[in-house]
């Protein structure tokens, strides 16, 4: 009998190979040209470039602009001989275009002019602004939310709506307050997660054909070349929601099975906080606020990445600026802009901490925030701007507001010195809260009131030290738990009993068992009274701040 022949199969094939061969003509005349090529089906196009060209024009010249960033546009040509073509990239040119073209094949090119059919469902962003327009829908506010939304969208198979997925995802982001977003390929899928409340959290998986187009979406959104695969890369790109503007800072790296991306969320209205906002005990706040006011010395506030201590000195910098008061900053990057306070960044060769911070000083501040310090060099110039008249703001990474000395011995500053140049030394993180409408509070077991006990014992002041540790906050019914952070303080200042025990350079053990006298909550002990409270729980506070020992 004889074998059937499939005609549909074998048609399907021969386009296949047509297509195939059609592309490679392609590379080859991009490489005679020394034009670069590309494929429009695999790339992302931006509705901004597409209305630079008439459709008319862009079918007369055989020419689709797909990505467009401020002046900067890239075009795709399917001849570089048509005279329209030329024609329209000297316009271009004329207004003030700067052009990077590519060449396509006929079937890119079909698929770029078929997009303008979809512009009038788009709106028209401001340059080098990505306006969200699904900010208000309450949909988002979960990741479960984002989830349903995501799989209807792409349930459409239409790669043109890869804008309308990262609207969602930046939607989403805002909604849940998320820090970060991390989009991470493994071998089958990318998986994207997002920081929340501090938090790493799975949101969704994209299959991997998706996350090239979304990989090129942010690339081109954060001014990053899309053909550099094999190097660490960093850009920017703004957000407009409801008439704010959130700074999106863009990281991407290459891994094994594709470039992973962090996208970092600055949002101001994170650093929307007055001084008495911070969560930080009362006590502890009427102290600082008479040392920031210094007209000199330093400040140093102490925790990992992600304490939360930009937001603390952003603070305390809005707190002391007065029209009579020069504010300087050196930071790495400049993350959130201050009104009235000239800040500037480090570029890593010429303007760095060391550097700028010599340069700040000649330009007659009363105060000034550095970033961090990061070794011996910046260290010594920033004492020496806090024994010369000026009050420095600035961080280092210690586990604890007693294990600033020992950092600055480290790095070489003279014992004797530093009670001259240092006022505090403070240390915080950021713990989780309740949700204060679902919350409820436990009985404390009795280890854990063996424990409270243990913590306060060490309080000089009795007065802070909890009357009731019957109850703790819990989390809610129906797995309802934490909505927020809150910090937890702690802090050392100067006196004479302290500047004298520094001057045989002691550990930072010895430190803080010297420092009690003092008064001041240790992070435990603030993290405690949180706790009891029904701000957080105890197994919160105990997960950010390690308890004494017994």
């Amino acid at each position: 009998m004889p074998a059937h022949f499939d005609t549909d199969a074998e048609n399907e094939k021969l386009a296949h190979l047509r297509e195939q061969e059609e592309e490679d003509l392609t590379r080859i005349l991009s490489e005679k040209y020394g034009i670069p090529y590309t494929d429009l089906s695999l790339i992302p196009i931006n509705a901004d470039a597409l209305r630079v060209i008439p459709e008319a024009d862009a079918r007369s010249a055989q020419a689709v602009a797909f990505d467009k960033n401020g002046k900067h546009i890239s075009i795709a040509l399917r001849s570089v001989e048509l005279d329209a073509a030329r024609t329209l990239l000297t316009e271009l040119d004329a207004q003030g275009y700067i052009i990077e073209q590519f060449l396509i094949s006929e079937r890119s090119l079909a698929l770029g002019l078929a997009k303008y059919k979809e512009l009038s469902y788009a709106e028209q962003d401001r340059e080098g602004t990505f306006t969200i327009n699904s900010a208000e829908d309450t949909s988002l506010s979960t990741v479960a939310g984002l989830k349903t939304q995501l799989d209807q969208i792409l349930s459409a198979k239409n790669t043109a709506q890869v804008s309308h997925v990262f609207e969602e995802v930046l939607s989403a982001a805002l909604a849940m307050k998320a820090s970060d977003i991390h989009f991470e390929p493994e071998e089958n899928v990318a998986r994207m997660r997002m920081r929340l409340d501090g938090q790493l959290t799975d949101a969704y998986s994209f299959d991997p054909h998706v996350y090239r187009l979304l990989e090129s979406r942010i690339k081109i959104l954060s001014g990053l070349k899309l053909n550099v695969v094999s190097r660490a890369q960093d850009g920017r790109f703004t957000v407009a929601v409801r008439g704010t503007e959130i700074e999106i800072r863009t990281s991407i790296i290459p891994g094994n099975y594709g470039e992973s991306i962090v996208m970092r969320i600055l949002d101001p209205n994170a650093i929307n906080h007055s001084f008495g906002d911070l969560g930080i005990h009362p006590k502890l706040l009427a102290r600082l606020a008479t040392e920031i006011h210094r007209p000199n010395g330093m400040l140093l506030t102490t925790g990992p990445t992600g304490s939360g201590k930009t937001t603390t000195l952003y603070t305390f910098l809005q707190e002391v600026h007065t029209p009579e008061t020069k504010i300087i900053t050196i930071e790495d990057p400049v993350e959130y802009h201050l009104p009235g306070i000239v800040q500037t960044q480090t570029d890593g060769t010429d303007y760095t901490f060391a550097a700028g911070l010599r340069s700040i000083l000649r330009q007659d501040p009363d105060v000034i925030m550095v970033g961090e310090i990061r070794d011996a060099e910046v260290a010594e110039v920033a004492v020496q701007a806090a024994l010369t008249g000026h009050f420095v703001f600035t961080t280092l990474h210690t586990n604890d507001a007693a294990g600033a000395f020992p950092r600055l011995f480290d790095l070489g500053i003279d014992p004797k010195t530093i009670p001259s140049a240092v006022s505090v030394a403070m240390a915080q993180r950021l713990i989780r809260t309740l949700n204060p409408e679902t919350r409820t509070m436990r009985p404390t077991t009795e280890e854990e009131k063996q424990l409270i006990t243990h913590v306060f014992s060490t309080l000089a002041d009795k007065t802070l030290v909890p009357a009731a540790i019957e109850q703790v906050g819990a989390e809610g019914p129906n797995g309802t738990g934490y909505k927020g952070r809150v910090g937890v303080y702690e802090a050392i200042f100067m006196d004479d009993e302290l500047a004298e025990f520094l001057r045989s350079a002691p550990s930072a053990s010895d430190i803080a068992k010297q420092a009690t006298r003092q008064g001041y909550l240790t992070m435990a002990q603030d993290g405690i009274i949180k706790a009891l409270a029904g701000q957080t729980t105890l197994e919160e506070v105990f997960r950010v701040v390690d308890p004494p020992r017994f």
